[in-house]
C-alpha cells in the first residue's frame, strides 16, 4: 500500500508534490467547513482547485482540469452568496431542492458531460475508457457544487456519489494522494449529510 502511494511520486519535482499535499489539506478543510456551514468553505477550496487546474493541467487530464475551474469560478460565487446571505444564519438556510432546481442540477449534469467531451475532441486528445468516468463525476461534481452554493441538502448526496466514483479513478490512474483525499471526502460528505439533515428536519418539525 505505502509503495503503490510511492510510486507514482518518485519522479515527481518536489514542488509539485508539496502543491498537491497542499491541495490535499485545503481540500480536506473545504469539506469540513462546508460541513460546519462555515464561509471558509470557499477561500480554503479556492486555494485548492486554483492549484489544481494547473497540476491536472501539466498531468494532461483536462476533464479533471475543466471541473477544477469550475469549482474557482463556484466558490467565488458561493462565497459571494453565503457572505451576503449569512452562514449558519436563517437568511440562507439548508434547503431541498424544488422541481426547478432538480430539472436545472440535471441540465448541469448533461450540459457538462458535453461540455467536456467537445473540449476533448477540439484538443484532439485520445479518450480513454476513464476518461468517460470522468466525464460522468465532472457532470455529478458541478451539480454537486451548484447546490452547495445555494445550501441545498441534495449537494451532499452528489459528492459522495461523485467522491465514490473518483476514489478508484485516481487509483487507477497513479494519483495516490488525489485518490486518499477523496476517500476521506467521501467519510466527510457522508457526516455533512446526516449533520445538514438533521438541521433540516428540525426546522422542518418547526414549522
Amino acid at each position: 500500500m505505502i509503495d503503490f502511494f510511492l510510486e507514482s511520486y518518485k519522479n515527481a519535482p518536489l514542488w509539485h508534490i508539496a502543491l498537491e499535499f497542499l491541495v490535499f489539506v485545503c481540500g480536506i478543510l473545504s469539506v469540513w467547513f462546508a460541513k460546519k456551514e462555515n464561509i471558509w468553505v470557499y477561500p480554503t477550496g479556492l486555494i485548492a482547485t486554483v492549484i489544481s487546474v494547473y497540476l491536472l493541467y501539466v498531468a494532461g487530464y483536462i476533464g479533471d482540469m475543466i471541473i477544477n475551474a469550475y469549482f474557482s469560478i463556484m466558490s467565488i460565487y458561493g462565497w459571494y452568496v453565503w457572505a451576503k446571505g449569512g452562514t449558519a444564519e436563517d437568511n440562507l438556510p439548508i434547503t431541498r431542492t424544488n422541481l426547478k432546481e432538480k430539472i436545472t442540477g440535471i441540465l448541469l449534469f448533461i450540459v457538462t458531460i458535453f461540455v467536456v467531451l467537445g473540449v476533448y475532441k477540439y484538443f484532439d486528445y485520445t479518450i480513454n475508457p476513464d476518461n468517460y468516468i470522468d466525464m460522468i463525476s465532472s457532470g455529478i461534481f458541478f451539480s454537486g457544487m451548484w447546490y452547495m452554493a445555494r445550501k441545498k441538502i441534495e449537494n451532499w448526496t452528489l459528492w459522495i456519489i461523485g467522491d465514490i466514483i473518483v476514489v478508484p479513478l485516481y487509483a487507477y490512474r497513479g494519483l495516490g494522494m488525489l485518490s486518499l483525499q477523496y476517500l476521506i471526502f467521501t467519510i466527510l460528505a457522508i457526516s455533512a449529510y446526516l449533520k445538514w439533515r438533521k438541521i433540516l428536519d428540525s426546522k422542518e418539525q418547526i414549522l
